[in-house]
């Protein structure tokens, strides 16, 4: 009789600390043993030659999300997981977004059945609050915050969806409250609306001037006024898609004064800049995302932050638009920067255009490349030890990568339902060739094997990275504050 369900055999097993030969072992949907010589296992995958890792966890994606416009993304639960599947990522963590006037929890329920229908990977959600009136944080929340959803976000930005500062103390309290991380898109409001009008008062319309329209300091200033609000109220506050140097250099100050701030990149930001924007027509407008595009000197930034710890993560920022009138173009053939949907795919080939650039190239290496894409998101969002590394009694989500193997990636229709992908031309070297979901095999070979519905949702609190550090404000202290108790 076998000793275990499956035994993957002779691989190079990588985890944050060590890369070292052994065989892992898995039981179920868990990983059982990880040794050398382990016993036979009812099935076997030869990994000689292999690399053995932990599946990605990409924990910034958009999938099957209404804009505040309504406009819906292009990819559903099925076709983006089936991505995820396809480029190594076993675990997602999209958006349940309530736009003004919904109820958060009406939402989150929708999301379930939605992600329930389709979902091939695991997930978890983040909840985007753009209404957090008080019968939402009061009523609403605490029932989905004890239900397992341990994160929310808010923007700082965008006519719809943004929080001001006194809206954005009551999310912070009310998460505080109840234990959950806080994620933030952190750009200046006002000084996007002055650019964007400015710009197209003179004409200058075309996708490339999005990247103007997004002054780099009013990234600098927003991180700033978040890390600001967030000392007050004592939360903990994770900075989404980094995309400047100085921006990056707040953070790393904020950290070094001692405030609880994380801090996120994208594969985009570190591997593309905005010259790919500058392109005829409206061509551009596949390579338009938020914050935009930057310059080759923010890649050098953006690497040296996660190098040095400034920066925890790198995810996907996965929000497929087509380049059609259901997309990009749904306001004509001829659209405005200010009125083309921002967002690109990245899902798939995250891990695959990463591990080029880490461990191919000799970037940051191989234990680094694990920690960024899957162990720190899985750490950070309360999924770890569960998910995010290979560890006995961890979920057997694996990732086998043939190291050796060349991929041109080509324009043109991938696993999602963009139609297009912003990586097209280049050649990466290191490629997933067979793919795990609690013990299944899930991809193999370029072949989907998993099934609409078949991921599961991933009940999580805040856990330690959300934790506060117990420090008052003075202005909450009744000791300092004449005898005032503000909070509770």
């Amino acid at each position: 009789m076998p000793d275990y369900d499956l035994v993957i055999r002779g691989g190079t097993v990588a985890t944050t600390a060590a890369a070292f030969p052994a065989d892992v072992a898995i039981s179920g949907e868990r990983i059982a043993a990880i040794g050398e010589g382990l016993g036979e296992g009812a099935r076997e995958i030869d990994a000689r030659g292999r690399l053995v890792l932990p599946g990605g966890v990409d924990s910034h994606c958009h999938i099957e999300q209404l804009t505040a416009s309504g406009l819906m993304n292009a990819d559903t639960f099925e076709t983006a997981t089936r991505s995820a599947a396809m480029g190594g990522t076993t675990t997602v963590i999209p958006f349940a977004a309530q736009h003004v006037g919904m109820s958060l929890a009406k939402v989150v329920e929708d999301y379930h059945a939605a992600a329930e229908r389709g979902a091939m990977v695991d997930y978890a959600f983040h909840m985007i609050l753009c209404d957090p009136r008080p019968e939402v944080l009061k009523e609403e929340l605490p029932p989905l915050a004890r239900a397992g959803h341990g994160s929310l976000k808010v923007f700082l930005t965008y006519d719809r969806l943004r929080v001001e500062d006194a809206q954005f103390l009551d999310v912070l309290e009310a998460a505080r409250t109840h234990g959950l991380m806080v994620c933030v898109h952190a750009e200046n409001h006002g000084m996007i609306t002055w650019m964007g009008k400015r710009l197209l008062e003179r004409g200058y319309t075309h996708p490339r001037y999005h990247v103007p329209s997004h002054p780099r300091l009013g990234e600098v200033e927003a991180i700033h006024r978040a890390i600001a609000c967030a000392a007050l109220i004592d939360q903990p506050l994770m900075i989404f898609h980094v995309s400047t140097a100085e921006g990056a250099a707040v953070i790393h100050r904020a950290r070094g004064e001692g405030h609880k701030v994380w801090g996120e990149t994208c594969t985009q930001y570190l591997t593309l800049t905005a010259n790919d924007l500058d392109r005829p027509g409206v061509e551009g407008a596949m390579w338009m995302c938020s914050p935009p595009l930057r310059e080759p000197s923010d890649q050098e930034a953006l690497w040296w932050a996660l190098e040095i710890g400034t920066l925890q993560t790198v995810s996907s920022d996965h929000a497929p638009y087509r380049m059609d009138e259901t997309g990009k173009l749904a306001q004509g053939p001829s659209p405005h920067f200010k009125a083309i949907a921002n967002g690109m795919p990245g899902l798939e080939l995250r891990l695959p255009v990463l591990f080029d650039a880490m461990v191919s190239k000799g970037r940051l290496g191989l234990e680094k490349f694990v920690e960024l894409t899957a162990t720190a998101p899985a750490r950070l969002y309360g999924l770890h030890p569960r998910k995010g590394g290979i560890a006995i009694g961890a979920d057997a989500d694996i990732a086998i990568w043939d190291p050796e193997r060349e991929v041109r990636i080509e324009q043109g229709p991938r696993w999602d339902n963009a139609g297009y992908t912003p990586y097209a031309g280049r050649t990466v070297k290191g490629w997933p060739v067979t793919v795990l979901r609690r013990g299944q095999v899930i991809a193999d070979h370029g072949k989907l094997e998993a099934v609409p519905g078949s991921g599961r949702f991933l009940p999580r609190a805040g856990g330690p990275a959300a934790a506060p550090l117990g420090r008052t404000a003075p202005e909450l202290d009744p000791a300092r504050n004449f005898g005032a108790r503000l909070r509770g």
